[in-house]
């Protein structure tokens, strides 16, 4: 599959590259790309969440309450469960969410992701480029000019750019990443992939 290249400008350098078949042509699998999307978000879960369980309250361990003659339930002291300001019965613990998933379903997952949107035509290839300094307007500029400023993106480069990412950083629905750190979650998650041609040489390199 065969891609124009353009420029900061928006316009077309008259040059193609033709994306990598093994990479953006093979059958996507959505089972993949649930399991690394899964993880990812597992991963990000802190599972602090933390409640008290009878032992830990602090109270009297004295029976409050007569065994008989109540008209109700049986009951212990005030760290029961079942009374007001006492422990919790089976209540989350910490634990860590994530989990293990192998290398070769993550690889899949990746090209079956960048294969979707080569099928949906949401893939640019534009002309590296840099900014002397970080520049939120020219950032808008560059999005204006490839016409995506109006979806979410995410904008790949062969190695992190410092001045480009501060430069977005305060742009609504702009994701700005190495190939390095890019993962199914992120392609998934955007509306137009942004790919520099070192990028993709890169992607070549780290996915093959």
């Amino acid at each position: 599959m065969e891609v124009n290249v353009y420029n900061r400008k928006g316009e077309d350098t008259g040059r193609k590259v033709t994306l990598n078949e093994s990479i953006f042509g093979i059958e996507p699998n959505d089972h993949a790309i649930y399991l690394d999307v899964k993880q990812h978000m597992a991963n990000k879960r802190q599972g602090t969440h933390k409640t008290k369980e009878r032992n830990e309250i602090n109270a009297t361990g004295r029976k409050f309450i007569r065994q008989k003659g109540t008209g109700g339930a049986r009951r212990g002291d005030l760290k029961s469960p079942i009374v007001v300001g006492g422990g919790r019965a089976f209540g989350p613990q910490p634990r860590d969410y994530g989990f293990k998933l192998n290398k070769k379903v993550k690889l899949l997952a990746r090209k079956s992701a960048l294969s979707y949107k080569a099928l949906n035509n949401a893939i640019v290839v534009v002309e590296d480029f840099d900014f002397e300094t970080p520049k939120t307007k020219e950032f808008v500029e560059t999005i204006k000019n490839l016409k995506v400023s109006d979806k979410k993106l995410l904008m790949v480069f062969a190695e992190v750019n410092k001045n480009v990412y501060l430069s977005a950083r305060n742009v609504k629905q702009a994701n700005i990443q190495p190939v390095a750190g890019m993962n199914t979650y992120s392609v998934v998650d955007a509306g137009v992939l942004v790919v520099t041609e070192s990028a993709l040489s890169a992607i070549d390199n780290a996915l093959i």
